[in-house]
C-alpha cells in the first residue's frame, strides 16, 4: 500500500505562493522550534519538506503531486434537450446553399461574345 503523500507547504507552515526567502525563513523558524537532538522525528520531516521546496524543480514536483482532482457536483446532470424541429429559417437557409440564389462569382464564367 502507497504511503499518503505529506503536504511539504503544511509542514512548514507556508502557503504555495511562498517565495524561496519565506521556504528559508520558515525552516529555519521550525528547526529552532523543533531542533533535532530533542524531536529527531520531526525535523527529518522538516528537513525532507525544506529540500523539497528549496529545489525549483522538486518544488514544482511536489506542486504537481498536491494537485486534487476536480469534486464531484453534487448535482445531478440531465443530457441536454435536441431540438429536432424544423423551422422555417432552416429550410430557407438549406434552399439558398442547394441553388444559385446567393452566387457572387458570375463574372469569371461569361465569355467574350465574338459575332
Amino acid at each position: 500500500m502507497a504511503k499518503p503523500y505529506i503536504d511539504p507547504y503544511a509542514i512548514l507552515g507556508l502557503t504555495r505562493t511562498a517565495t524561496p526567502a519565506e521556504i528559508k525563513q520558515a525552516y529555519f523558524a521550525q528547526v529552532r522550534a523543533h531542533p533535532p537532538e530533542r524531536e529527531p522525528e520531526l525535523f527529518k520531516r522538516i528537513r525532507a519538506a525544506y529540500e523539497r521546496l528549496r529545489d525549483p524543480e522538486r518544488r514544482a514536483e511536489a506542486d504537481m503531486l498536491l494537485i486534487n482532482d476536480w469534486p464531484e457536483s453534487s448535482r445531478k446532470r440531465r443530457p441536454p434537450k435536441l431540438d429536432l424541429t424544423l423551422h422555417h429559417e432552416d429550410v430557407l437557409a438549406v434552399a439558398q446553399a442547394a441553388s444559385d440564389l446567393e452566387r457572387t462569382d458570375w463574372r469569371e464564367h461569361y465569355k467574350k461574345v465574338t459575332l
